[in-house]
């Protein structure tokens, strides 16, 4: 299926976004970071240029970008704070593709286009402290009451809890059984009665990009809330839009690796001992030449898992592939920077610093590099199996 934006179109959106990080969001990363918030003017920009819904369907008020284009603009925001894309990443992402992907016609009218402005700011609600990187281990129940369906259960590290309008929340209705793994997912508005946000979680990196601890309590939601009316819907719409997530997670980690290239190469350019610039050394050249190459490798593997994804060629191993290679990638990237800085590149107020934190969490949300490594050698086994026969 063609892409709803043209390449010609799509590049002076590419542009957009690169100038708008470049020239509008890094020179404010101290502030970000110090305030542990998105300035609002910012948030104000990034809706204006429709980035709370890049990756929405055209007739659902977006722009309609395919994973192809989605990963371009991530190598992007991966460039400057990562709280930028926490900001608007749920919306095109993990939340928002599931109700692309299995809302019903009805739910997609009354939220997709208020999420594609902004207007709306979805959660999507999985992880527990129980139930992390499988949802099969889900303990939040949905029990049915008459017409409704009343929730029960605690979620963890939940992006944009405290400022979310609307959680996506993944619950069990039963237990799993032949028919199917009875875990459903509801529409819930962040105003019913018995939701309870808890507060912001204080993280190592991030800054800015908020996630708290959401609790149900006797949480009644009409039948309506159910995505999709169907029941069994919840894990595969956990699974889809996981897959997609990782591809974009990879991306993000080129554009942050991108950016701690750069600042090495700049440092290593300027900075000197015993009157000699640092980057005549052979061994800092050797940090570099490492740096560059993981860049390299991981900004391809991205290109050509996203081309993949899209001609459904490849929607499971592929994605967890460039996020294992990717996101580790970037933490030896960031390490090496660190080290080609010296102590400098230790102090709080350095860009390296920052990023050396931030990206940390790349290797565990949506899905840690172990979890992935499981689904890409059991993949592999399962295909070989599957010849076989």
């Amino acid at each position: 299926m063609a892409a709803a934006v043209t390449p010609e179109d799509f590049r002076p959106i590419l542009d957009l976004v690169r100038d708008f990080v470049r020239a509008k969001v890094v020179p404010r990363e101290q502030e970000i970071m110090d305030g542990n918030a998105i300035p609002a003017d910012l948030r104000g920009q990034a809706a204006e240029m429709g980035l709370f819904g890049y990756a929405i369907p055209q007739e659902w008020g977006g722009l309609g970008l395919d994973l192809t284009q989605d990963v371009e603009l991530a190598m992007e925001f991966g460039y400057t704070s990562l709280a930028l894309r926490s900001m608007f990443g749920t919306n095109n992402g993990i939340a928002g593709q599931v109700l692309v992907g299995f809302g019903t016609d009805e739910q997609k009218t009354q939220w997709l286009e208020r999420i594609a402005s902004g207007e709306v700011v979805a959660s999507f609600a999985l992880t527990e402290p129980g139930a992390g990187s499988n949802p099969a281990g889900l303990r939040t129940k949905a029990v049915r009451d008459g017409d409704d369906w009343v929730i029960d259960g605690q979620k963890r590290f939940i992006t944009n809890a405290p400022i979310a309008d609307l959680f996506v929340v993944f619950a069990r209705t039963r237990p799993a059984d032949d028919s199917g793994p009875g875990i459903a997912v509801f529409l819930v508005p962040a105003d019913t009665p018995g939701l309870e946000v808890g507060p912001k979680d204080k993280k190592m990196g991030q800054e800015g990009a908020w996630t708290s601890d959401v609790t149900f309590t006797g949480v009644r939601v009409p039948a309506s809330a159910l995505v999709g009316g169907d029941e069994d819907a919840g894990y595969r719409a956990a699974m889809t839009s996981l897959a997609r997530g990782r591809v974009h997670i990879a991306a993000l980690a080129v554009g942050s690796a991108q950016r701690a290239l750069d600042e090495s190469v700049a440092y290593a350019a300027s900075a000197t001992q015993g009157g000699q610039t640092i980057g005549d050394f052979q061994l800092v050249q050797a940090m570099l030449a490492d740096q560059q190459t993981g860049v390299l490798a991981g900004r391809a593997l991205v290109r050509e898992t996203a081309a993949r994804y899209v001609s459904g060629e490849d929607r499971r191993i592929g994605p967890s592939a460039a996020k294992l290679y990717c996101t580790e990638m970037a933490g030896k990237v960031a390490d090496l920077a660190v080290q080609i800085h010296g102590g400098t590149g230790y102090m709080r107020d350095v860009p390296v610093e920052r990023i050396y934190r931030d990206i940390r969490l790349l290797r565990l949300y949506e899905g840690t590099s172990e979890i992935q490594r499981l689904i890409i050698g059991g993949g592999l086994v399962r295909q070989a199996k599957k010849a076989r026969k």
